[in-house]
């Protein structure tokens, strides 16, 4: 007789369009747009080229889809900070410790929302995608934290943290030096905990 707590442990297998999503968003940020073609986002989904036409009839409807799975993961990622932390300034130095977790990948490859959102602005129908969402997002979610903690100027500082991570990240990326960017890390922890 099979052992159900095995079988039921196993989590089944995702469906053909989530794992075309999911290899789009792989290989968009190891390769970039303009490199990866659909036959390559289907061979690392594990789907048949054909079957690719069924869920996306064009490269930048995967695209499309990419932006809009970063846009769920990163809400996620910050719904989940607001649950695990009570105060913003401890929220805040948990997203400067996520914008780290994957630092050789960054260094690798730089960051995945800010260099998609460099290659489409240079592509001339770049209004067609909602990659200022990627931006906004997290922008506005830490604006909320300084607000949070009293600061007038709590927009001025979301940018500054945000242009610290992407500098630091494109910086990290460009040298191939990924303490480049754990350096930032620990000065923007620290800069939350003094101010």
């Amino acid at each position: 007789m099979a052992d159900l707590t095995q079988t039921a442990a196993v989590a089944p297998r995702p469906g053909k369009r989530q794992r075309l999503v999911a290899a789009a968003v792989q290989l968009l940020h190891q390769q970039g747009v303009q490199r990866t073609t659909l036959a390559d986002i289907a061979q690392v989904a594990e789907v048949p080229p054909g079957n690719v036409y069924y869920y996306f009839k064009t490269k930048d409807e995967v695209v499309a889809a990419a932006i809009d799975a970063h846009l769920q993961q990163i809400r996620g990622a910050l719904a989940d900070i607001d649950a695990r932390f009570d105060s913003p300034r401890s929220r805040l130095k948990a997203l400067v410790d996520l914008f780290t977790a994957d630092s050789e990948t960054v260094t690798q490859h730089g960051c995945p929302i800010g260099t998609l959102c460099s290659e489409l602005d240079k592509r001339p129908a770049h209004e067609a995608f909602p990659v200022a969402d990627l931006m906004h997002l997290p922008i506005a979610w830490a604006e909320t934290q300084f607000r949070a903690l009293g600061r007038a100027d709590a927009h001025d500082l979301a940018l500054q943290l945000m242009a610290a991570y992407e500098g630091s990240a494109l910086l990290s990326n460009t040298l191939r030096d990924p303490t480049i960017l754990t350096t930032a890390a620990r000065r923007l922890t620290h800069w939350l905990t003094t101010f």
